[in-house]
């Protein structure tokens, strides 16, 4: 899935190039690029979609150089469980046997070998079961910025199955603590395994409007009039996520307790939280930024101009040819309302 705006790292990401098109670790790759390569160690490379808006479809192309009918082009964006279920429609359509990776592309995982093992075990689970499959991974803080995943048992080694009492939502910090006190708790990772058997099966029993629209009526899938088809589709379908159309209703989810690092960075703050960082916790991309009498602050520019920054503690300052960004990182959860004040895109 890569159709978002990526807000919440403005002034970097814009509508018009959103952050998984940017190269926002240094490595040289997009997030996009480093999520299909991942992907790629495990699954055929013609197998692999690319769920966007339509206005970034040629974007995917030259980045990924894959063809054209990979790329699953959204008219509008109504959110994760309307372009799913498009996806599952499709793919099942073309083989009804198909077990399905969902993923954001803007995820950043480390310890990669970790990763396939845990991803091998929840394919096992999906393919021999017909349980959706969702990744759970170990809260190292109380973040509220995550939305958290409830399993039935406290205790448990990771890699293995645990059954989902519930999803619960971003939580205030007082709760996030008490998650990360009482063990049963994972990070929702927002990545899922499943045949596409099993979600259809979902979607018809809890979200039937969405299975009505998209995949009952499968028609046009694969022909000329699938862009015609989706148009009208997404024009009529509700904006909601997964979580909340099917995941919150459906009883048979397995979580695999995942031991991966894992980051889905949402936010700068959450970049700011993995960047390599000096004696005071400062970072910076570029040597041009100098720092006096600073404290856990993220220093951005996409120049190499010379800014000299004095006296700030735990701020978020991101410089770019059009617009400046100075934020109290405490305030980072607040930074689309503030952008919806001033209507910046």
């Amino acid at each position: 899935m890569a159709g978002g705006v990526g807000s919440r790292f403005w002034p970097l990401s814009t509508e018009q190039e959103p952050k998984q098109f940017l190269d926002m670790l240094g490595t040289g790759k997009s997030l996009l690029q480093m999520a299909f390569q991942r992907f790629e160690q495990v699954v055929p490379r013609e197998n692999i979609y690319i769920l966007t808006n339509a206005g970034y479809e040629q974007k995917v192309i030259d980045q990924l150089k894959i063809e054209s009918a990979q790329v699953l082009c959204e008219p509008d964006r109504k959110n994760t469980a309307p372009c799913i279920a498009y996806a599952t429609a499709k793919i099942n359509k073309k083989d009804a046997n198909a077990v399905m990776i969902v993923s954001p592309s803007d995820h950043l995982i480390l310890n990669e070998s970790q990763f396939y093992l845990d991803l091998e075990t929840g394919i096992n689970e999906a393919s021999t079961s017909n349980n959706l499959v969702t990744f759970g991974v170990k809260p190292t803080r109380p973040d509220t910025g995550y939305g958290y995943i409830e399993f039935n048992q406290n205790e448990s080694s990771s890699g293995s199955i645990q059954k989902v009492k519930q999803f619960r939502e971003k939580p205030e910090l007082e709760q996030a603590q008490k998650f990360l006190e009482q063990g049963n708790f994972y990070w929702n990772s927002g990545m899922f395994v499943w045949k596409a058997s099993s979600i259809i099966h979902s979607f018809k029993n809890h979200a039937k409007e969405l299975y009505d629209i998209f995949i009952k009526n499968d028609v046009s899938y694969n022909t000329n009039e699938e862009y015609e088809f989706l148009s009208k589709s997404f024009s009529q379908c509700q904006n909601i996520s997964i979580d909340y159309a099917i995941l919150e209703h459906e009883s048979n989810i397995s979580l695999v307790l995942c031991s991966f690092d894992w980051s889905d960075l949402g936010t700068w703050g959450s970049l700011k939280n993995i960047l390599e960082k000096d004696n005071q916790g400062n970072s910076k991309n570029i040597e041009t930024i100098h720092l006096f009498n600073s404290k856990d602050c993220l220093i951005h520019s996409d120049s190499e101009k010379t800014i000299l920054v004095d006296g700030l503690d735990n701020y978020i300052v991101v410089d770019t040819s059009e617009k400046l960004l100075i934020l109290n990182a405490v305030n980072e959860q607040k930074l689309k309302e503030y952008l919806k004040q001033i209507n910046s895109k």
